[in-house]
This record gives structure tokens, sequence and C-alpha cells, in this order.
């Protein structure tokens, strides 16, 4: 194929590519190195053969979010392994004419028809992909425009330049057996149109060298643009985390020189290989309730905006000079971004590649709270009342079991034996609509025979909205005195009625657990085989089991808004809707985003006690899909998700739909 002397410029031109790309990408793999240590090779096999799936069955794009776009993406996905496949076979054939890397196989001709197969689902891909960027152009497709084109430009032309040398090898060999259809077509003109054999080989060989040199420089151009998700998505996908999607790192108060994330310098090498796997395609920006409620924040521009601030500091960052590195409060993020995060976790549960949005929000209130004590002014009386009285409304906690009284409940300080915890929670012991669903919940678990005691006055808050707002250390404070007294009662089982409550106690408690000197390794291991019940789980065991028993089924038509804490987190979806079948003869009408897509109240994050100033309000959006529904009563799992929605309807001035816990609905359905 190649003279001697080509062939030398052939070799040069490969060592120039190798460098070009090989030398931006060990910048980016140092960037990486630089960051906090993190340990995420445990589980070697599980690890591996996630990777595998998802890339190579291409799962991490075919969601049901967007699925048309995610069979597109395939497109380009295989179309591209097909190519790099052709790219070898090309740069060999330079050296060795006539070569074909499958040899004269039938699997060689099966490949030449695959070829030109993903040739027409590339282009066919292309051209979705920029209609959809540039003509519709819809808000998730906004950023870097001019890589977005290049990236085009060069899948395009990669194809046209590989159709081209197809057709005029085909020309010059018209022997050689191929299932190449378009190949063979076009082939078939030129021969007919009585082109010299000069001509034709003069062809081959301009159509070899440009196809070469397209593929080459689009090699060279990869590190420097989104496409590089490509090189770094199988790696982010293989050290995914495993915890549940609702659990928070534990900051060592004692021994971290830095609270939180200041600097880029205070991320953890996962997070930089995040920034570096980011492909823009915006879906987490799409399912944010913040965005969608017009605020400042975007889970994708978080992202975006730390790889731009990596590419501008890495070699800060790789020369670790910390003390040159701004603060990232300074010019990358604002204080309307990290501020208006509810942590539903919408957006990693939708990112193709499972980039993790939350710990790096959290991270940087962290380091707000703790080190700048800059917060929402509001906060100053929630931590106040929180450190005080814990609770967030202030109240003296000497009233914390107010509503048990004349209920005749047993105080776990009488009854140490008892089978259960019932944890009350803030919102169950001060809040009146809490109270109504902690009374729901005594009924159901006195009619069903449940052996359990409160702690009374000796109950705190779990700490949830004090972690998710970045004080820490409020948390720990709060979770290792709540520690101690489970130790002190022996706990073994705690029932809770608010997910927020049952995802600190299930996943965060015994992560902290190394941190508290006074607790034991036996201890350790006792309070970690605690089992936390969600309310609707017990429910609906009981119900299952005979132990409850209902009045006949109304003809209410009911929907279910899911709690993020709840479904999404944790994945309680389906127990809800259970419970519910066994209380109407009509079927649930579900909402336009529910189960694991369900849109957020609003409330999480510890932004139940922050005001809602910017934008609209969220759960006026998440209200609106509810009155959509047409159902008669919206049910909750959630006392913070039943406040959000009996707001909403409020401002609303819709008052013919009633918002109720399904703890209550179920107590009025009990038998007498």
């Amino acid at each position: 194929m190649l003279t001697s002397f080509e062939k030398v410029i052939f070799i040069f031109i490969i060592i120039a590519t190798f460098f070009a790309f090989a030398l931006p990408v060990f910048y980016r793999y140092r960037i990486i190195r630089s960051g906090l240590p993190e340990k995420r090779f445990d589980k070697l096999l599980k690890r591996i053969k996630n990777a595998l799936a998802k890339v190579f069955l291409q799962k991490c794009t075919l969601k049901n979010e967007r699925l048309f776009t995610g069979f597109i993406h395939v497109f380009i996905f295989y179309g591209a392994l097909t190519f790099d496949t052709m790219t070898i076979n090309h740069i060999l054939e330079g050296f060795f004419e006539n070569f074909f890397i499958f040899g004269q196989s039938n699997f060689a001709l099966f490949f030449s028809f695959i070829v030109d197969i993903f040739a027409v689902l590339v282009l066919v891909a292309v051209i979705f992909f920029i209609i959809k960027r540039y003509i519709i152009r819809p808000k998730a497709y906004a950023t870097t425009l001019l890589d977005s084109g290049m990236i085009y430009f060069f899948l395009i032309m990669v194809t046209l330049s590989y159709l081209y040398f197809e057709i005029f090898a085909l020309a010059n060999h018209p022997q050689t057996e191929s299932l190449a259809f378009l190949g063979s077509y076009f082939s078939n003109i030129i021969r007919n149109s009585g082109l010299n054999a000069s001509l034709l080989s003069a062809h081959l060989k301009i159509s070899w060298w440009l196809h070469i040199l397209i593929v080459f420089s689009f090699i060279a151009y990869v590190p420097h643009s989104k496409y590089f998700h490509m090189l770094t998505s199988p790696f982010n996908l293989f050290f995914r985390s495993h915890k549940p999607l609702g659990e928070l790192t534990p900051l060592n108060i004692e021994k971290a020189e830095v609270f939180g994330v200041e600097k880029a310098s205070d991320f953890t090498w996962k997070d930089f290989l995040d920034a570096f796997t980011c492909m823009e395609c915006g879906r987490c920006q799409d399912v944010c309730p913040a965005f969608a409620s017009e605020k400042p924040l975007s889970p994708k521009t978080i992202i975006f905006n730390l790889k731009n601030h990596l590419r501008q500091e890495g070699k800060k960052l790789i020369k670790n000079k910390k003390d040159e590195l701004e603060p990232l409060m300074k010019g990358i993020y604002s204080e309307g971004e990290i501020w208006t995060c509810t942590t539903c976790g919408a957006c990693t549960h939708v990112c193709p590649v499972e980039i993790e949005h939350i710990p790096k929000i959290v991270g940087l209130r962290r380091s707000q709270v703790l080190m700048e004590s800059k917060f929402p002014s509001e906060l100053n009386t929630f931590f106040r009342n929180v450190e005080a009285n814990s609770n967030p409304w202030g109240i003296g906690f000497a009233s914390r079991a107010d509503w048990a009284k004349e209920l005749n409940i047993k105080l776990i300080s009488e009854h140490p034996e008892t089978e259960y915890l019932f944890w009350v929670g803030c919102a169950g012991s001060f809040d009146e609509k809490g109270k109504n669903i902690t009374k729901a919940m005594v009924s159901i678990m006195n009619k069903a025979g449940i052996d359990f005691a409160i702690l009374g006055t000796e109950e705190k808050c779990c700490g949830d909205s004090a972690r998710r707002l970045g004080n820490e250390y409020l948390f720990q404070m709060l979770a290792g005195e709540n520690i101690e007294l489970f130790k002190k009662y022996k706990i073994k089982k705690i029932i809770v009625t608010c997910p927020h409550g049952y995802n600190t106690f299930k996943n965060e408690y015994s992560r902290i657990l190394e941190l508290l000197p006074n607790v034991s390794p036996e201890e350790r291991e006792d309070l970690q085989k605690i089992e936390v019940i969600h309310h609707v789980q017990l429910i609906n065991n009981l119900l299952k089991e005979g132990r409850l028993h209902l009045k006949p089924k109304k003809e209410n038509l009911f929907t279910y808004h899911d709690s993020c804490y709840l479904g999404r987190h944790n994945g309680i979806i389906d127990e809800p809707r259970e419970v519910l079948s066994r209380l109407s003869k009509k079927k649930i009408v579900e909402l336009k985003n529910n189960r694991e897509h369900s849109f957020c109240c609003g409330a999480g994050g510890g932004l139940m006690w922050t005001e809602e100033s910017l934008g609209k309000r969220i759960n006026h959006l998440r209200t609106d899909e509810v009155i959509l529904s047409q159902a008669e009563v919206a049910a909750t799992s959630c006392p913070f998700c039943l406040t959000m929605l009996q707001d909403g309807l409020k401002d609303k001035e819709n008052k013919e739909m009633k918002v109720k816990d399904i703890a209550q609905l179920v107590a009025e359905s009990l038998e007498d």
C-alpha cells in the first residue's frame, strides 16, 4: 500500500499521535491521582461485572428517562467499537497490502456487512444529535456547543472517509469478496464510470491517507473534549459507590485538617474522576427539582465547573500547591447553587456513568458551616434550636412526649425488654400533622398486638437535617447521644415514621461507630445489627400476616407520592402501593413522576428549615402533578412530604383533595 518513504512518514505520524493523545491523558491522570484517598477497591468481582455489563450492554444509557436517545447513543458506541477495529486494520494495511484483520473467514464477510450497517447508524445518530442540540436546543444541551460540533464533525468525517476508502478498495480489487453493501454498490458505479486504473489507484491512496489523518486528528482531540468520557466511563462505573444512595461519608472531626470542601484539593480522586467522566448529557439537570423550579443549581454545571477548574488549576494540584488554589466558593460555585439542593438523589440515579453529585454539594456546605460560618440566616435559629432542645422547633425537650399523655404508652426505661423501640421523631413529637401520624401508628400497633415502647424525653433529633445542611459536628453529637441510648437499652429493632430517620439509622449511624471512642468492638457489632423498619414496611407485613383486619374496601381514588429518601434512596417502592391496594377498590393513579423517578417535595436536604426565596416553590411543582392526577386522596409516607403537599394544596386553593399518611388511612380503615 505505502512506499518506504510513506511508511517512514506514517510511523512518525503514529508516534506524534500517540504523544498528542497520551500526554494530556497522563496529565489528567496525575490530576486525578492528586485527589484525597478514598477506598474503592472492595468487591472487585462485583465491580468488574457491573462495569462490563453497563459498558458493553450499554445499560448505562438504556435507561427509561431517555430511552430513544439511549438507543441512538448505542449506535455511536457500537459504531465506535466497529471503527476502532477497522482503524487497527487500516494502520496494519499501510504496512501489509490487502491486509484484513479477520482474513478470508466467514466472519470477515459478516464483519464487512456490520461495518456498513454501523456507518449508516452512526450518520443517523449524529444527524439526530445535531438536530437536537442546534435546532431543538434543550436546556440540558446548552454547554460546549463548539466541542460538540467538533465531535460531530469528526464522527461524520471518519465515517465518510472510511466509506470513501472502502469504495475504492473494492473498485481496485473487484475480485475481493465482501458483504459491504455500500462499498459494493458505489464501487460498481465507479468501475462503470470508466475511470482508468491509475486514477482508481490514486483515489485508493488518497482515501487511505485521508481516513487515517482524520482518525488520528480525532484521537489527538479526544483528551481535550467531552468525548474523553469514552475512556473514563468504564473506570467510573468500576469505581462506583456500593453504598446506599442516601449515605454520606462521615467526617473525622478530631483528625481532619479541613472540614468539608474548601478548595479543589479537598476533593477525593473519585470526585476528580467524576468531573472528567461527565459527558454533559444533562440528564441530571432534567430531573433536578431545584433546576426545574428556576433556581441557580444545575447538577450538571456543578460537575462541569469542577472539570474546568481542574483543567485550569491542574498543575497546582499535581505539585501540591494547595495554598495557591482559590476557594471554590469564590468564583466557581455560588451560594444559590449549594443551598438549593434537596439531596433528593435524582441526579445520581439517572446519570449514565453514576457521577456522585450530593457528596460534593454537602462537602461545600460543610466547609461553609464549619469553617466560614456562612449559611442562610434562618439556619441560625435551626442550629440553635437543635443544639439547645434537640429539635428544630426549639420546643422544650421536656415536652417531647406530651402527645402520648392519656394514651398509656410504655416508656422504654420502664419496659426495657420491649421488642420494638418506636422512634417518634421530631415531627412526630412536636408538629401537629406529625402527631396525627404518630397516634395513627400507635393505634395500628396496639391493634396488631405489637410490643413497643418509646424513649419519651430521652429521645433526640436523629440529625439528618443538620448533616445535610453541612453541620457534621452537630450531627455527630446527636448521633453519639442516640447511640448511647441504643447501647443502654440494648435496642434490637426500631420503628420509624420518617424516611429521613430511617435512612439515618439504617445507613449512617453504623458509619460513625468507628469514630466513637466509647463504643467497644462487641457493642459496635450489636449496634450494626439493629433492624430499622419504616412504618409502611411494618404495616404491609402486618396486613400480609393477617394481624390487621380492615373494613371493606372503599371507592376512594388514591395517588401516592414517593418520598425521595424512602423510594429512590432506599428502594421501598412497592410496599406502600401494596398497602393502598388493600384500602380501595380502584387502581392507584400514578403521578407523572413516580416510583424511583419521583419528584421531590422540596423539604429534603434540610431545606424544610430554609426560606425558598429563589425561583418557584418546589412543592408547588409537585402539587401540580398531584392535582393533575384527579385523585381524591394523595397518600404519603413522610411527615415532611405530607406538610409540603398540604401547604401546596392550600396555596393552590384546592380544598377538595386530601393529603394523608398511609398510617392515617390504615388506622381509619381498621375493623372495630
